[in-house]
């Protein structure tokens, strides 16, 4: 222990010095040793409490030595209890399952200003606080109580050093000083500051990280529906309460008419004095002198308050009430006063008492107690509303405010503390009790962990030829029992009586059924609006979308609006970096009615995803709309209904479903489920879609293998999802009116080719994805449909070349230039790029792409796609 007086700048220099090394020292004990010293410490200073209580008293010549004795008792005991099993060494959290790990350092030397008020328990509080912490201390007394002050850090230190601390481990400044205090703020390494504004502004000033309180200026409400003793005693059980020292003792009551008289009456029965206006007026003058609390009343009984202010009162008097009426800061009532003085106001109702304790907070104690007596069984409304609008980190309800406000004492979830923040409001960067939390450093460790993936597909999905009739008998049966059936589809398909296969099953059934035809490609907002006054007309428990995409898509948004007619469509098209955490929560679906989806050509996969897409035709603008609760109940794929697709739609809708199935394999989302039917997919259109293109109905096999393909593919990224590919094709066709297919065909041996790339500028950002794996992913699929090369190079060219020939072969055009057909010119495609560009960028399919695209690299491949490629 220090051997030398510290009382100017080169002592304490020195004394830092030692508690720094002792900090150092401490910081490598283990949290077994810790908590034996931290016992010690808290025991000795628990034995100690009468006398630094009488010592505080008789030094300070404020506040009432038995109350002291408590504070002593709180600051050792009650901080023992509250974290004697806390964790403050070492790991303090381990989670293994998610690779995270927090672990507990201390912050350094702690700079701990102590009161003239509360000058040994909080004292003993910060001693034990850094101890149970690992930080070394140095404590800035005031001038009027250091020897009590420095006896309860000598106590403190004593007990731990005994118990395996380090010598130096607490330090203090032995003849205080405002410059001293000033120093020791700026060398340490934290400040616990506790006393004045004009020291905790300092604290803050000090360019070190400081945990400091605001001044306290506690209303007390009182509600008509208030037990009126509990509430008068309560209130002068906390004012009188060491002389009304604690900050968070009541300054001022607000009683309700309606109980005003009756709440006196029980005041004085109890010891109240109510000051004459002669004497109020007495009182003001002897509170404060020159604008500045008078420090003479600071601590001082109600008696001898009385006195200085030159009027008696009674020898039983305990506190001295002035009746005021103004909340204004040219009352002095109305401020802090820390003494048993206080303030009482009148209000007609709870609402014009809570306005006028906003304004004594307001005034001066943002942030720090309220408090309000109610029946809280009854006033559930009126303590929401006090809630509501007190500025205050702490509001207690039916308590002493000094007892309440420090926590441990009438509530038990408190964090018992000596230093009580005030949050923004008065200034505090913390807004809660401190304690040992606040005086140490994490060390989070965030081990890699792969995110948590699903599968997600319809209940139940039918396939093979002729599976449409036994797939909808089953509504009607007990599974489902289905009555009504809406069905949504194209004036095509209805016209050509392609629907009547689907109604005459349900009508065999005994289903009955209704039919909107009037999609088109595109859907629109009208479109869906004009199917749900249908919908709601007729009211089914079942729809049944039967047609290709933009059917799909007409009935998904369709259901969403006969379910939940109030839905903004802005908000479901907000983009997600992960659906699982987006920020919109799409309602859930099949409330009303189950989703069941019959597909007629082979491309989208629309059958079995979670996506959809509506037009608002005033706008012009797209709604792209992905969640899982879109996802269909039920699909049906039977190909019987696809035997007359036409070449032009075949083509576009099997290259559609090739760069499903390729963009799902490369995603940086790609699970071994969805590579299995990804990969399939990709070797039955190679092996289908030439056949169905040439064949047409006269090859069901082909046919049928392309169904299958299509709703695998789509099974694959509706669960790792798409990629760049899709995002450029989506606004190539919006800008020039390509078909969707068409689109993806163009960009997709640009897309191979740009994530093939090893060294990416960007790389896609999601867990599982640990380096760029396009190019080996693409040979991988190369290699399961039969292609050879010697290395991932060659076997990504021969894919690409494989691509372009079944594209020559099925008559789709090899560059954008071609695909426009002067339909635009070169000029007028140039003229958009730079939009086209960022709009793909911020297309909700670039997310999952393996290689993250920059502005200039999807222009970039749009020019490539655009012009003829030199071979």
């Amino acid at each position: 222990m220090k051997d030398f007086k510290v009382s100017d700048e080169d002592s304490l220099n020195k004394l830092l010095a030692r508690v720094r090394a002792a900090q150092e020292k401490f910081a490598t004990f283990t949290q077994e040793q810790v908590d034996e010293i931290f016992y010690r410490a808290a025991l000795a200073a628990n034995k100690a409490r009468v006398p630094l209580a009488k010592l505080a008293v008789e030094e300070t010549g404020m506040g009432i030595a038995e109350d002291k004795v408590i504070k002593n008792h709180y600051a050792s005991e009650y901080i023992y209890n509250a974290y004697k099993h806390t964790r403050t060494c070492g790991v303090i959290e381990r989670d293994e399952g998610y690779g995270f790990t927090r672990i507990a350092e201390p912050i350094g030397v702690i700079a701990a200003i102590i009161p003239t008020t509360n000058p040994t328990s909080t004292a003993i509080f910060k001693c034990l606080i850094c101890l149970k912490t690992r930080n070394g201390l140095i404590i800035s007394p005031h001038p009027r109580a250091k020897k009590c002050t420095i006896e309860a850090a000598k106590i403190v230190l004593e007990a731990a050093v005994k118990a395996g601390a380090p010598e130096d481990i607490i330090g203090w400044i032995d003849e205080p000083t405002v410059p001293l205090s000033a120093a020791v703020m700026r060398e340490s390494d934290m400040i616990l500051a506790t006393g004045g504004p004009g020291m905790v502004k300092a604290a803050y000033s000090s360019g070190k990280p400081a945990l400091g309180v605001g001044a306290g200026n506690v209303p007390a409400v009182i509600d008509e529906t208030a037990d009126i003793r509990l509430a008068a005693s309560s209130v002068l059980h906390s004012k009188t309460f060491d002389n009304g020292m604690i900050c968070a003792s009541e300054q001022a009551v607000i009683v309700l008419d309606s109980i005003y008289e009756a709440f006196k009456a029980e005041m004085k029965l109890r010891g109240a004095y109510f000051t004459t206006a002669e004497e109020t007026e007495l009182l003001r003058r002897a509170m404060f002198v020159n604008g500045a609390l008078n420090s003479r009343i600071v601590g001082q009984s109600a008696r001898k308050i009385a006195e200085i202010a030159g009027f008696p009162v009674p020898a039983n008097t305990r506190v001295l009430v002035g009746e005021v009426e103004s909340a204004e800061l040219t009352e002095p009532f109305a401020h802090e006063k820390l003494s048993p003085v206080l303030a009482m106001y009148r209000a007609r109702d709870f609402k014009e008492a809570v306005a006028k304790a906003d304004r004594l907070v307001r005034d001066g104690g943002l942030g720090h107690t309220s408090s309000v007596f109610l029946d809280v069984a009854r006033g559930q409304e009126k303590l929401e509303y006090f809630r509501s609008v007190m500025k205050t980190c702490r509001i207690v309800v039916n308590t002493p405010s000094s007892h309440g406000g420090i926590g441990d004492l009438y509530n038990f979830k408190f964090t018992p503390s000596l230093t009580l923040g005030c949050g923004s409001w008065g200034g505090n960067s913390v807004s809660e009790n401190v304690g040992v939390k606040h005086l140490i450093n994490i060390k989070t460790i965030a081990e890699r962990r792969e995110n948590m993936l699903w599968f997600r597909a319809p209940e139940k999905l039918y396939f093979k030829r002729g599976c449409l009739a036994a797939a909808l008998k089953e509504l009607g049966e007990e599974g489902y029992g289905k009555k009504k059936a809406f069905i949504v589809t194209d004036k095509f398909l209805f016209d050509s009586g392609f629907t009547k296969r689907i109604t005459d099953i349900l009508a065999e059934e005994g289903i009955a059924f209704a039919t909107f035809f009037n999609v088109t490609p595109d859907p629109t907002l009208a479109c869906a609006n004009e199917g749900v006054k249908q919908l709601r007309e007729f009211a089914p428990d079942v729809i049944i979308a039967v047609g290709g995409g933009s059917p799909m898509d007409a009935a998904k948004i369709m259901w969403l609006l006969y379910e939940h007619p109030d839905v903004d469509f802005q908000d479901m098209a907000m983009r997600f970096s992960d659906i699982r955490k987006r920020i919109y929560k799409f309602p859930h679906l099949g409330d009303k009615a189950t989703f069941v989806a019959v597909p007629t050509t082979a491309g989208t996969g629309s059958e079995v995803t979670p996506f959809a897409v509506i037009t608002d035709e005033t706008t012009g603008t797209k709604y792209p709309i992905a969640d899982y609760e879109l996802m269909p109940d039920i699909a049906i794929v039977d190909a019987d209904l696809m035997m007359s697709i036409p070449k032009g739609l075949t083509a576009a809708s099997g290259i559609d479903a090739l760069s499903h199935a390729l963009e799902a394999l490369v995603s940086v989302m790609a699970t071994d489920f969805t590579n299995g039917l990804a990969k399939e997919a990709v070797g039955l259109i190679f092996k289908y879609l030439l056949r169905a293109y040439e064949r047409g109905g006269e090859d069901a096999e082909a046919r049928e293998g392309m169904a299958n393909a299509a709703t695998m593919a789509g099974m694959a990224f509706a669960n790792a999802f798409l990629g760049v590919c899709h995002s450029m094709a989506h606004k190539l066709g919006s800008y020039f009116h390509i078909a969707h297919g068409v689109a993806n065909a163009l960009m997709l041996e640009e897309v191979i080719r740009f994530n093939s790339e090893e060294a990416p500028a960007k790389m896609g950002t999601f867990s599982q994805y640990a380096y760029p794996q396009g190019k080996a992913r693409y040979a991988e699929v190369a290699r399961y449909i039969g292609l050879t090369g010697a290395d991932d190079d060659a076997l990504v060219e021969a894919l690409i070349d494989k691509i372009n020939e079944l594209k020559r072969a099925v008559g789709l055009p090899a560059t954008i230039k071609e695909a426009l057909d002067g339909k635009y010119t070169e000029e007028q495609f140039l003229a958009v790029l730079d939009q086209m560009t960022e709009d793909a960028f911020d297309d909700q399919c670039t997310g999952a792409n393996p290689r993250y695209p920059l502005f200039e690299e999807i222009k970039g491949m749009y020019l490539n796609a655009y012009y003829p490629r030199k071979r």
